[in-house]
């Protein structure tokens, strides 16, 4: 049985998600705040977090930004207060899913929770020790950490990093936008305007000097993506050139 994390200080709708969901063969968590919810996550496994972005004294695209770049669990934000295209185009930037507006229907809530539970993360396991070195960066798959020439870290979402590791696993070779929907995690039945532009220009502004004028990952008009750079890849035995 699938389980639902729901977090909204909102007793009455936090009652009614759950016992919603809940006749649909889904388990459902219901709690307040950041700290129960980071409790569950420690005890148990969570499949779909739904998450209030007003939550009293809390900003819930914190908890957005602080899940996202730690689990590949799907996020869905709800909201009925903060509902311009800037706070959903953030929402997504930092990781989420899926945003949905208050009020809604219970139906279509239903199906967007089913579709967010389909959503399968490019798995990489700890034992795959390869790293990919390209221009000015490597990013190691076990660790998952991008690294630059200074040896520091850039923090990744896990939509970036499954993003970036589909560019990587096949430099100068164009990918569509339903490529990459898939292997970034974002909805493959509901499409969101400009989510994998949203995806592209993260990724832009932590790899390229200048976002604007990309040199590593650039655009096939009309096509798709793709990422102009030889990719060398290593392990523990050897090094071989993608």
């Amino acid at each position: 049985m699938k389980h639902v994390l729901v977090v909204d200080d909102d007793k009455a709708i936090r009652g009614l998600l759950a016992d919603y969901l809940s006749k649909y063969a889904l388990r459902v968590t219901a709690v307040t705040n950041s700290h129960d919810a980071s409790r569950v996550f420690a005890a148990e496994t969570v499949d779909l977090l739904i998450v209030d972005l007003n939550l009293g004294h809390e900003d819930g695209l914190e908890i957005v930004r602080s899940l996202a770049s730690k689990t590949d669990v799907p996020i869905i934000i709800i909201s009925g207060h903060r509902l311009e295209e800037a706070d959903k185009v953030v929402g997504l930037e930092l990781g989420a899913i899926d945003y949905i507006a208050k009020p809604f229907a219970m139906r279509e809530f239903l199906a967007r929770v089913r579709t967010g539970l389909r959503y399968r993360p490019m798995r990489v396991t700890d034992k795959d020790r390869r790293t990919y070195v390209f221009s000015d960066w490597k990013l190691k798959l076990w660790k998952r950490q991008l690294i630059g020439l200074d040896g520091e870290e850039t923090k990744l979402t896990a939509g970036e990093f499954n993003l970036l590791v589909a560019f990587l696993r096949s430099p100068r070779q164009i990918l569509t936008r339903e490529q990459l929907l898939s292997a970034s995690r974002v909805h493959d039945e509901e499409v969101f305007d400009r989510s994998i532009d949203v995806l592209i220009l993260r990724l832009r502004r932590k790899l390229e000097s200048d976002a604007s004028t990309p040199r590593l990952i650039k655009t096939e008009r009309g096509a798709g993506y793709f990422l102009d750079a030889d990719v060398e890849t290593e392990d523990a035995r050897r090094s071989s050139v993608s």
